[in-house]
């Protein structure tokens, strides 16, 4: 049974939140009592995905006889047998049976991404009901239950914040946002803003990474963000193939045909007086000469060939005419991260006393922090290098994520805890700086832990000046020794929030005024990095003769020194590249749709090639443009950021109003509808949700973009082949079809009768059909242009071709057959 579209409520966002508990009838310290609970589960229905309409095992096998070609030897099969012709009626139930059960393997595996959305669902949560805290199953949720949260949790429903502590929600599977988004109680948000900017509510399939809160859930079931999702994947159209297309007008002509030829016959053997009988054989034989009976076997063999070479290369065919349906794309759509981008955030640049210098610059010069060697002044090392390891000494400090050795990667790391900090102590370990042996020699005494309010994050340490044996880098040892201080506060966030608490610059290995050239240097310095679309950090420092008091760290942040700016950003994939360029050679337009920022969104399109004009449009711009307004500048527009899943779907369909066959690549929740729309899907498997696996065609084991392109050839290889099978096969037919209809009139009885020309078909297209299906790419297979989809399977003279040379065929074999007659 198909559901019904959902109505949201956008307003939850845009509301305080004292407006939503009276809305809701809820008190936050007591939550909702039994009676409450049951009516409202009575109104609005567990906290469930329903399932759509769905093909069972019949449906799938009864859509195998649909097919034009199939029915013409279906009505042959049965004239025949009224006619007591039992041999030629098996023969061709028989070919029309194998053909049934090839296509009904293939496509039995039935759509899934209801369930898979279903398994999102965290099966047991914590809500506060009648004053104490309970653990209930997560569909008996309704509107008006006070959910707590913590780190680790999954978010069973749409909720509206009500407290928040340091709470941050990783929300990449819902917007395509690469980092985890910091949630607060307070504010009240415009009704279009995007979902990833809506701070104040926490989403169903979304989970916490770090703090904790309670919420008052507003929407359960379908009326989630999830669920409406979920109604997009059911309602989205099943998109034929170009394949299937063009196997579908070669069907009705072939029809067509058959039908002019039958007529024909039948009215000259009127006319010359022959009985019915045997002119309704006749036609019969004519009807099966003109359909080639190996076609729709052959096809599907050199699908499933072409998805075997295809899982070879790490490309999963979940439908099989996606694999040639890859052949005739003409735009690739693809999510931005884990796609096009490693999903992981990596420090790129340090920018310190003046200078600006990749990170990779910085780590030349090997000056490990821990070391065994003399740690007096004389040691070597430009200033910007001493405050460059100064700088990420600190990040890695003032820091809780966790370093660990990648098991799956010898040399790699792997972090535990918030992206953004991994990253920081990524970056301090590949410069020698072990975060682990930080921690040792400077033990953290006090914290201030990172707030939205402050946008800060601050740690206390413990100076080990005057203990013995102790190894510190010289320029870390200078820094700490300008004062003679016990303690040290290192204070991390946005450089701004730094800019508004600090007094000093720590500049040539000591303290300088931070006065307005350095200020306006700072901030020219933080507004250049952002422009490039990286995520900017910013490191201040602030000696201590005294510890704080106890519960008391904040106070520390005040006349600090800035040390310098991190710019981080999660960079491409390092084949992508050669990928992109490669797709624009085959003259396929690559299109990254993206919910993360305009900004780091266009830096990543001009790193790869994807943008040629530095043109991007966001969700908001997508909003207030009608479909027509969409339409013009779809196919300029190389970028879309901000955007959200009905965004995505409609750039799909914008694209194929278009005539654009578009394939869509992604791994997030959000991605599944224009998965499930596209002309065809792609999935990630390595970073995919099971959500974008099931409504895709096709699944990247490799999360590889330059694997589509290898799958891209291998599909214009496949429909090559079945172009070449095609002329090959009705070449002959066309053969059979001369003999038949001249033979009367030369007064020679009927040449070949169904069940002959049935066996000849198969013996002469069968084995050498195959070895077409397998012949290898032509040389310029991925340096022309994707054929037209609306090309006829006869177009590029493929027709003359079958005329001409099934003439001459049909000419030389009635000659003999005169002379031996």
């Amino acid at each position: 049974m198909a559901v019904d579209k959902p109505e949201l409520a956008p307003e939850w966002h845009t509301l305080g939140t004292e407006e939503v508990l009276r809305r809701l009838e809820v008190a936050p310290d007591q939550g909702l009592t039994d009676d409450q609970v049951e009516s409202r589960l009575a109104q609005h229905g567990r906290n469930e995905l329903e399932e759509g309409q769905t093909r069972g095992p019949l449906a799938i096998l009864l859509d195998q006889f649909k097919e034009t070609m199939v029915i013409v030897l279906i009505v042959a099969a049965v004239i025949s047998g009224a006619l007591g012709e039992v041999k030629d009626t098996v023969a061709i139930l028989i070919i029309v049976i194998l053909n049934a059960i090839l296509g009904f393997t293939q496509e039995y595996r039935a759509e899934q991404a209801m369930a898979a959305l279903k398994k999102l669902s965290n099966p047991v949560v914590k809500v506060r009901r009648g004053g104490s805290v309970q653990k209930v199953a997560s569909d008996q949720l309704v509107p008006g239950d006070v959910i707590l949260l913590e780190a680790g949790d999954s978010v069973p429903a749409d909720a509206r914040l009500i407290d928040a502590a340091n709470l941050r929600l990783q929300e990449a599977a819902l917007t395509g946002e690469s980092t985890p988004v910091d949630k607060d109680v307070v504010g009240a948000f415009a009704p279009d803003a995007p979902i990833g900017d809506r701070h104040n509510m926490v989403f169903a399939g979304t989970a916490v990474t770090i703090g904790r809160g309670s919420a008052v859930v507003v929407e359960t079931g379908m009326r989630t963000q999830l669920g409406h999702i979920a109604h997009m994947i059911q309602s989205a159209e099943d998109i034929k193939t170009p394949l299937q297309k063009r196997m579908q007008r070669l069907g009705l002509a072939l029809a067509v045909v058959a039908l002019v030829i039958v007529a024909v016959v039948f009215a000259l053997g009127l006319l010359r007086g022959e009985e019915i009988g045997p002119l309704i054989l006749t036609s019969v034989a004519m009807a099966v000469a003109v359909v080639p009976e190996g076609l729709p076997a052959v096809v599907t063999i050199a699908l499933a060939l072409g998805a075997q070479r295809m899982l070879a290369r790490k490309a999963l065919i979940r439908k099989l005419p996606a694999v040639e349906t890859l052949g005739s794309v003409t735009t690739i759509c693809s999510d931005k991260t884990g796609t096009l981008t490693e999903n992981r955030m990596t420090v790129v640049l340090l920018d310190v006393a003046g200078q600006t210098q990749s990170l990779e610059e910085a780590l030349r010069d090997d000056m490990p922090f821990l070391s065994a060697a003399d740690v007096s002044p004389t040691n070597g090392g430009a200033p910007g290098q001493a405050t460059n390891a100064l700088l990420l000494a600190a990040s890695a400090l003032a820091n809780d994520a966790v370093l660990q050795a990648d098991d799956q990667t010898p040399g790699d790391f792997e972090t535990i805890g918030d992206p953004t900090e991994g990253a920081l102590v990524v970056a301090a370990a590949r410069r020698g700086l072990w975060k682990n042996e930080l921690d040792r020699i400077f033990p953290r005494i006090a914290e201030a832990p990172f707030t939205s309010e402050r946008k800060l994050m601050s740690t206390i340490h413990r100076v080990p000046l005057n203990e013995p044996g102790t190894v510190v880098n010289p320029y870390l040892r200078r820094l700490m020794e300008a004062e003679g201080t016990p303690y040290i506060a290192i204070t991390k966030g946005a450089p701004d929030q730094l800019l508004d608490i600090s007094s000093r610059v720590w500049v040539d290995e000591a303290f300088a005024p931070l006065d307005d050239g350095w200020r306006q240097r700072i901030q020219e310095a933080n507004a250049r990095l952002a422009k490039d679309g990286l995520r900017v950090l910013g490191v201040a420092v602030r000696p201590l003769n005294d510890a704080p008091q106890p519960g008391k760290a904040e106070a520390v942040e005040r006349d600090l020194a800035i040390v310098g700016l991190i710019g981080m950003i999660d960079p491409p994939r390092q084949e992508v590249k050669d990928a992109v360029a490669t797709c624009r050679t085959a003259g396929i337009r690559p299109v990254m749709i993206t919910g993360d920022h305009p900004l780091t969104a266009t830096r990543i399109a001009a790193d790869l090639g994807i943008s040629e004009n530095g043109r991007v449009l966001t969700g908001q711009e997508l909003t207030a443009m009608t479909d027509s307004d969409l339409d013009r500048v779809v196919g300029e527009v190389n970028v879309f950021a901000r955007v959200s899943p009905e965004h995505k779907l409609r750039i799909v369909n914008a694209l194929q109003r278009q005539g654009q066959v578009s394939a869509m690549t992604g791994d997030g929740v959000n991605d599944a509808p224009a998965l499930r729309q596209a002309d065809i899907g792609v999935a990630m498997g390595i970073t995919g949700t099971d959500v974008s696996k099931e409504a895709a065609d096709m699944v990247l084991l490799d999360d590889n973009f330059a694997t589509i392109v290898n799958a891209v050839a291998e599909g214009r290889v496949i429909y090559d082949n079945v172009r070449k099978f095609i002329r090959y096969t009705l070449t002959s037919n066309m053969g059979e079809i001369v003999a038949l209809l001249v033979a009367p009139f030369l007064g020679m009885p009927i040449p070949l009768t169904a069940l002959q020309i049935l066996w000849v078909n198969l013996v002469t297209d069968g084995l050498p059909g195959l070895a077409l299906g397998v012949e290898p790419a032509e040389p310029n297979t991925m340096k022309r242009r994707p054929y037209a989809v609306n090309e006829s399977v006869f177009g590029r003279g493929m027709a003359q071709q079958i005329l001409v040379i099934g003439l001459i065929m049909g000419a030389v074999s009635l000659a003999v057959g005169y002379w031996a007659w």
